[in-house]
């Protein structure tokens, strides 16, 4: 498989996940602002784009045995996938990360007062996040399910599926704002010399929170949406 210049970056980390390292590598947002070209990512990041494309191809003519082929999946498979690894996993380490937060806030904020506002904005994402797995997992998902199993056509209540998937993809967008800032403001999860082990792990965590984000957004917007659209499309023109 052989990248260009101009394939859509989000297509491109859909087709092999690996490239997403890449991407990151650079800082290139692949999930929420995934429906770029590369072209247009590196002019506005003032990056070399031929370096760039040469790097993705690199990572992709590396064999792959361990990589899975998400766009292979039905999606009713990847719906409960998401659900099961990546909702399971905001849900638990929300509480954890809470504690570790509000803790070295309390600790080191007097010195480090980035604490106090990277603490105010998880809190935030927290919440969002709850009421927004809580959506998709009553009302998307399940429409995703019935699609996938019975072939049903008949409209749900939200009039089409498009209509739930462009608030999932605003609220994602909002996530990943919110995220950068906080990326900002822990100098990309680099703890001082003078944070103690609770004040390291909690950055750990939270660069680990931030790249299964990533991850979990990155299927649905990429991969998960565009196959519900479609199919939605299919059987409404059936």
């Amino acid at each position: 498989m052989n990248f260009s210049k101009e394939n859509i970056v989000g297509e491109v980390v859909a087709k092999d996940f690996r490239t997403a390292s890449v991407f990151k590598s650079h800082r290139i947002d692949f999930c929420c602002k995934g429906n770029r070209s590369i072209n247009e990512v590196c002019i506005q990041n003032n990056l070399n784009v031929d370096t760039l494309v040469e790097e993705l191809n690199q990572v992709a003519q590396v064999a792959s045995e361990g990589t899975i082929d998400f766009q292979s999946w039905d999606m009713d498979l990847l719906a409960d996938y998401i659900e099961k690894k990546h909702h399971r996993y905001v849900e638990k380490k929300i509480p954890e990360l809470r504690a570790f937060l509000n803790k070295i806030a309390k600790v080191h904020g007097d010195r480090h007062p980035e604490l106090i506002e990277i603490e105010a904005l998880f809190t935030a994402s927290a919440n969002e996040l709850t009421a927004h797995m809580e959506k998709e997992e009553t009302i998307l998902f399940p429409y995703v399910r019935k699609m996938a199993s019975d072939g049903n056509g008949q409209r749900p209540p939200f009039g089409t599926i498009q209509n739930p998937i462009t608030m999932m993809m605003h609220e994602h967008d909002n996530e990943g704002e919110r995220f950068r800032k906080i990326a900002a403001l822990s100098d990309n999860y680099n703890p001082p010399q003078d944070a103690c082990t609770t004040y390291r792990v909690a950055f750990a965590m939270l660069s680990e929170f931030e790249n299964d984000l990533h991850k979990h957004i990155h299927l649905e917007n990429n991969i998960l949406f565009p196959k519900a659209i479609q199919a939605e499309r299919t059987l409404v023109s059936a």
